[in-house]
C-alpha cells in the first residue's frame, strides 16, 4: 500500500534539490481544512501542492471535500498551485520549474 506520506517525504526532498535554497512548509490541516499541503518559497516565487498518493485518491478527496479544488484553483490565479501524486509529478515539476526559473 502507497502511502501520501511516503511521497510527500520524497517529493519534499526532491523539491529542495531541485530549488537549492527554497523553503517547504508544511501546512497544519486542524488550522484551515483544505487548504494545500505543501508551500514552497524559492526566490520571488511560491507555489502551493496538494500533495495525494495517487490519482484515485485525488477524485475520492474531492468528492469528499470540494474546498480543496477551490483553494488549489483560487491559489493557482494568484502565482501557483496544483494537486500533485506520482502519475503527474514531472509534469507538475516542469511546471514549477517554468515559474522559478524565470
Amino acid at each position: 500500500m502507497k502511502l501520501e506520506s511516503n511521497f510527500q517525504h520524497k517529493l519534499i526532498e526532491e523539491l529542495e534539490k531541485r530549488y537549492p535554497g527554497c523553503y517547504v512548509l508544511k501546512n497544519d490541516a486542524g488550522y484551515k481544512r483544505a487548504v494545500p499541503d505543501l508551500l514552497i518559497l524559492h526566490k520571488k516565487h511560491w507555489a502551493m501542492l496538494e500533495v495525494k498518493k495517487d490519482r484515485a485518491s485525488l477524485k475520492k478527496s474531492l468528492k469528499e471535500n470540494p474546498n480543496q479544488a477551490f483553494y488549489v484553483n483560487a491559489l493557482n490565479k494568484m502565482s501557483y498551485a496544483a494537486f500533485i501524486y506520482p502519475e503527474n509529478k514531472e509534469e507538475i515539476l516542469n511546471e514549477l520549474d517554468g515559474r522559478f526559473c524565470s
